[in-house]
């Protein structure tokens, strides 16, 4: 067994992965997985780089802004899909938000809101940074923003309990959107591309899993995101993962064209994604 350290957050984006591991299609690859569910995935980077983890599933345009903090990420297969949702506290209006909360600068999350802030004329809004994606949900149920940017199964919950409503997703402004995606370092890639590959396959697996079985796979995702398992199951027939998000060229160059103009990136980014891996194991799927 190849022992493998993998980084983890918290959600739907995140589900191939718990299911990958908890059905064994790691495990049946020789790839034994010490997972690790980082509190957010700021954290994470520096960790990767440092070495004390080998693949992690966080934000695509973390990866791409890179090479700005001297970080090797490489994208390897794709996970989370017009992720991020905009939510509104109950009893308010889209004309009467005054404030919306929104985790760190150059998730997923943070870019979603400044999109969508645009299209609905939200310019002169308040913004309200805060620390995290759990902040921001925080941020709203205590009457602290009028409204938040979150990733499911957390916009499905609050909606569940009447405490906000989704008023607009990733995917109204960018189509197939890439989130969250499984991502390791051209060190591992360079020095042990078979585990990269099994990596990838089982994660695959996972996402199939998913797919096919989202009431089992809720009840696996239920103590990862200490979310009930109906929830997480209601929230995945309005969003789902999927391996091949990253392919959403149109939709990812508008964003790191958002990106170079608030800043978040000095030059249009390269060589940051390889998906050989992922195209040879949903070959493989695909002949089995």
């Amino acid at each position: 067994m190849d022992r493998v350290r993998v980084a983890l957050l918290r959600g739907v984006c995140q589900m191939p992965a718990y299911s990958a591991a908890e059905r064994g299609f790691f495990r049946s690859r020789g790839i034994d997985v010490e997972i690790d569910i980082a509190p957010t995935a700021w954290l994470v980077p520096g960790r990767m780089s440092r070495g004390e983890i080998d693949f992690a599933v966080i934000p695509w345009t973390r990866v791409a802004a890179a090479s700005r903090a001297a970080e090797d990420l490489v994208l390897v297969c794709g996970s989370g899909c017009e992720e991020a949702a905009l939510v509104l506290r109950a009893g308010i209006s889209p004309d009467e938000v005054r404030s919306v909360a929104v985790p760190q600068e150059g998730g997923i999350k943070d870019l979603t809101a400044a999109a969508l802030m645009r299209s609905l004329g939200w310019d002169d809004r308040d913004l309200l940074r805060m620390p995290s994606g759990d902040g921001a949900i925080l941020a709203l149920v205590g009457d602290a923003a009028d409204a938040a940017s979150m990733v499911e199964p957390y916009a499905t919950a609050l909606e569940e309990r009447g405490i906000g409503s989704v008023v607009m997703r990733t995917g109204d402004v960018w189509p197939g959107a890439p989130g969250c995606s499984l991502t390791t370092t051209r060190r591992v890639l360079d020095s042990n591309g078979g585990v990269v590959e099994r990596m990838v396959a089982g994660f695959v697996e996972g996402a199939e899993f998913v797919e096919s079985n989202p009431r089992e796979a809720a009840a696996i995702a239920e103590p990862y995101i200490g979310i009930g398992r109906g929830i997480i199951e209601k929230a995945l027939e309005r969003n789902r993962p999927s391996v091949h998000a990253l392919s959403a060229d149109s939709s990812m160059d508008a964003i790191l064209s958002l990106m170079l103009e608030l800043g978040y990136l000095d030059d249009r980014p390269s060589d940051y994604a390889d998906l050989s891996y992922l195209h040879a194991a949903t070959a493989a799927a695909a002949r089995v």
